[in-house]
């Protein structure tokens, strides 16, 4: 898991309503973590849970990593850190999920997708997964995209070439929390972003652009980093790329 230092909590009541508004709405003052409103933009973001919590209504306190819903064929796919799935046990995804509820229901872990190098080895060059959910209410119930909608999973676009937005679940509060910045280069394979308080539950975080392009995922390196102010991503190249198109091509 992405680190364990607790949030800065007085750090995020003190920024101003206006700052929030601005890092929802857009980019936003750069480098400045915020409590997110909810918008349709950020409901695409979950916490990761335990089956047997969800099934049971224990969904406050119980989070652990953060998915989001990537565009697919069967409209059915998340992705979150590898780090996140491997060796979970069953989990669930609420989307949205904000103060204990889960405003668009619950959706169960059906399938999940490790690349070779974290399956194999737990390369941190290759902490990036995909999870298959099941549809809500059974066979022929809805799927997740087509409730929340999804972005568009991009590879092979070039670090930095414009702001992203981090929006992830600290293990410590029951809402989400956004920065924006723009990310540079740790060497070929891991790409880094300065933003405070992104400790650990963020794990798994998207990191989309200004087009809706998931172009990172909160990860790679040190797990996500080592300290609450420096967060990492797999360069999202070849073997991400391959391992979507494996995820998408299911029955």
């Amino acid at each position: 898991m992405k680190r364990n230092a607790l949030l800065g909590a007085v750090v995020l009541l003190a920024v101003t309503s206006a700052s929030e508004a601005a890092a929802d709405g857009g980019p936003g003052p750069l480098g400045v973590t915020a409590v997110v409103a909810a918008t349709p933009q950020s409901e695409r973001v979950g916490a990761l849970f335990a089956a047997a919590d969800a099934d049971a209504g224990r969904l406050a306190g119980e989070h652990f990593c953060t998915a989001s819903v990537v565009h697919s064929p069967h409209r059915d796919l998340i992705v979150t850190a590898a780090h996140c799935l491997g060796g979970a046990g069953e989990l669930a995804f609420a989307p949205g999920y904000r103060d204990g509820r889960a405003p668009y229901g619950v959706w169960r872990v059906e399938r999940v997708f490790l690349p070779d190098g974290w399956a194999q080895g737990q390369d941190e060059d290759s902490d990036v997964a995909f999870a298959v959910l099941d549809e809500r209410g059974g066979e022929d119930g809805e799927n997740v995209e087509d409730v929340v909608g999804g972005n568009r999973f991009a590879t092979r676009t070039t670090t930095g070439a414009t702001a992203v937005t981090v929006t992830g679940y600290p293990d410590s509060l029951e809402v989400p929390v956004r920065c924006t910045n723009r990310p540079t280069a740790h060497n070929s394979t891991q790409q880094r972003i300065d933003c405070p308080d992104l400790t650990g539950g963020t794990s798994g975080s998207p990191w989309v652009n200004g087009d809706g392009e998931v172009v990172g995922v909160l990860g790679g390196h040190e797990q996500g980093g080592a300290t609450a102010d420096i967060s990492y991503s797999v360069v999202l190249g070849p073997e991400a790329a391959e391992l979507y198109r494996d995820a998408v091509s299911g029955p």
